[in-house]
């Protein structure tokens, strides 16, 4: 309903658009509209934005009686020479190709600080499906863009609500909320230099116009800065979608998405687009289901239990206790003060330690696990002890037990006493690059019980390496966390711990030191909380769960509530975007990704795997095999 003089759409506009996009008034005489049997003259014609127009004086007594009737007890309809014109006026200008056509779509009607209500013409919004300008004919939908014209400049807004209006047939009440405004070029009506914000706000009554597809690759058209181009944006065909990298690494980002929605390949994408623009680079990624190493064995280093080769004496205090101590209550509290005490001596044993003012616990200095025994052994033996002899027997033996057990080589191999330190952190954090920027952690084969602890490690060293190489030449690094819910959950699934406690730090404090964090994960309702506010990039596929839905509507900023009432109904392969990475928010059908880049996610065909058959006893042999050596 156009609120400026409580007429309808069907009763027809007093004034339409020029060739030039302009608003004009419309030759000959305008509709009347019958009021309670009185005829009330139609509003003044809307002037154009850089022409001022003086209304014609509407006769008294007519003014006088159509103030005195309210706006809800005015009749629409129309005097008898009135619809046809409008209806004219009313129809959507040419097929969308020419960037000058406006398309006029409804009205302002209430106005609040972050978006506010239009009313729409259902009639008009229906003639305009049928235009091939896929963004013109998606006009008025929910998800798609409106402008608003405010001086010189267009103000655009995103459908988040529809509903009919309670009274009037065939009009629309929309809830927008504002993404940002553009200048007008003002011999071709372009929208140019887009920007997040609003400066200006409309007032009720402003038109409300369809966005073009030129308009969108006005709005979507990217910048000087450094970015990626990951697909396009909906519901248009060719206007690319970027990342911006400096502003999605520089404050963190989330990738979050249910299961099947095409999340690991998502990933795959985007880290693959990084690679190319930065070969390089310096990217960690953890990855627990192995599936990453075939995407990236042409571009980047790939370690598993067979190569990792990470030193046990890397660990700081709070990690060896995480493995070492294994009682609870106020007996770890006691096995954690004796393991202090002798890993101190331990690390004092080495020639490396005398170079160091004043060791501490947490030092990664080597140290031989036979050396820690030994000093657990002598302590124990000792009369003035404070405690029993069971503390000491309890470190001893889950000690002897990782140096035993194979599945741990690749952390507490005997082999791993040299200082290695300096290599392994070259490797791991491609240092340098050789044009494989990323490393695949594939923690998926290592024992369940040291995972965590193994993740714990590599992000610490992310982080101290970055807190002492200040000094040095810059290296920053993104540490890219697979299923992030497993290692930062949330206080009602699980307590503290090291690996959740560093990882909160990074989401926190990394930016300061160039360190990033890239977050992945199917169930971001079971996070910490505050981890996932830390990520200034919300990258969002289809969400199924309720809470997982309201959590991340909760994290994202208020301008993107609209595209967030869409999470539940993306298609695969679809995200949706917000945040510092993306001038505004976007939805973004994915490119298809080269079948050798992408990882080994697919789900398994049954009705074809279950035709085939032959070989059962050779692949038995082979995987119990595996099974018992516990490698692959």
């Amino acid at each position: 309903m156009d609120i400026r003089d409580g007429r309808s759409f069907s009763g027809g506009m007093p004034y339409g658009m020029d060739a030039d996009g302009n608003a004009r008034a419309i030759p000959g005489p305008a509709p009347a509209y019958q009021t309670d049997g009185d005829t009330v003259p139609p509003a003044p014609a809307a002037a154009p934005a850089s022409t001022p127009v003086t209304p014609p004086a509407a006769p008294p007594a007519a003014s006088a009686e159509a103030s005195s009737v309210p706006p809800q007890t005015v009749s629409l309809a129309p005097a008898a020479d009135g619809p046809a014109r409008a209806a004219e006026q009313r129809q959507p200008q040419g097929d969308g190709s020419n960037t000058n056509s406006l398309h006029h779509i409804g009205f302002v009607t209430d106005i609040a600080g972050s978006g506010s209500q239009v009313s729409l013409d259902g009639a008009v919004l229906n003639k305009m499906m049928s235009l091939d300008d896929p963004s013109l004919a998606m006009a008025g939908q929910v998800g798609s863009q409106i402008k608003i014209r405010i001086g010189s400049t267009w103000l655009l807004a995103s459908i988040r609500t529809q509903k009919l209006h309670a009274t009037e047939s065939g009009v629309i009440v929309a809830a927008v909320d504002f993404l940002g405004e553009g200048d007008e070029e003002r011999l071709t009506g372009k929208i140019y230099n887009f920007r997040r914000g609003v400066t200006r706000y409309p007032v009720p009554g402003a038109e409300v116009y369809a966005v073009s597809t030129a308009d969108m690759n006005q709005v979507y058209a990217t910048d000087a800065r450094a970015n990626i181009g990951i697909g396009t944006v909906f519901p248009t065909r060719d206007i690319r979608a970027s990342l911006y990298i400096d502003a999605m690494l520089g404050k963190h980002f989330a990738l979050l998405g249910s299961t099947g929605t095409g999340k690991s390949t998502s990933a795959a994408l985007i880290l693959h687009r990084i690679c190319d623009l930065a070969p390089e680079g310096h990217i960690v990624m953890v990855d627990p289901h192995g599936e990453y190493s075939a995407a990236f064995k042409t571009n980047g280093a790939l370690y598993d239990v067979n190569n990792l080769a990470m030193p046990y004496w890397i660990m700081n205090f709070k990690e060896h206790c995480e493995v070492f101590v294994t009682s609870k209550g106020d007996d770890r509290q006691m096995d954690c003060d004796i393991l202090a005490k002798c890993l101190l001596k331990a690390r004092s044993k080495n020639r490396a330690a005398e170079s160091v003012g004043k060791l501490t616990v947490d030092a990664p200095i080597p140290y031989l696990l036979s050396d820690l025994t030994s000093i657990i052994q002598d302590e124990m033996g000792k009369l003035d002890k404070a405690s029993t002899s069971a503390p000491y027997m309890r470190l001893k033996g889950k000690i002897d037990e990782l140096k035993a057990d194979p599945r741990y080589n690749f952390m507490f191999s005997g082999m791993l006493v040299g200082d290695t330190m300096a290599d392994f952190i070259g490797k791991i954090f491609r240092l340098p690059s050789h044009g494989k920027p990323i490393s695949i952690i594939d923690v998926s084969s290592m024992p369940s019980d040291i995972t965590s602890t193994v993740v714990a490690v590599l992000s610490r060293l992310v982080f101290d390496y970055a807190i002492w190489s200040r000094n040095e030449p810059q290296r920053p690094i993104l540490f890219v966390c697979e299923e992030a819910h497993r290692y930062i959950p949330s206080d009602k699934i699980q307590g503290d711990s090291a690996v959740r406690t560093i990882l909160e730090r990074i989401a926190k404090e990394g930016r300061k030191y160039g360190v990033s964090l890239g977050l992945i994960t199917q169930r971001p309702s079971d996070l910490a909380e505050g981890v996932l506010s830390q990520c200034g990039t919300i990258l969002s596929m289809r969400l199924n769960n309720d809470r997982d839905q309201a959590f991340v509507r909760a994290a994202m900023p208020e301008g993107a509530r609209g595209f967030l009432d869409a999470i539940p109904a993306l298609r695969n392969r679809e995200i949706i975007i917000c945040g510092e990475g993306v001038s505004i928010p976007m939805r973004v059908a994915l490119d298809t990704l080269e079948e050798e880049k992408r990882p080994a996610s697919e789900d398994p065909l049954f009705s074809q795997l279950w035709q085939e058959t032959g070989g059962e006893d050779e692949i038995l042999e082979r995987v119990v095999r595996r099974w018992r050596s516990q490698g692959r």
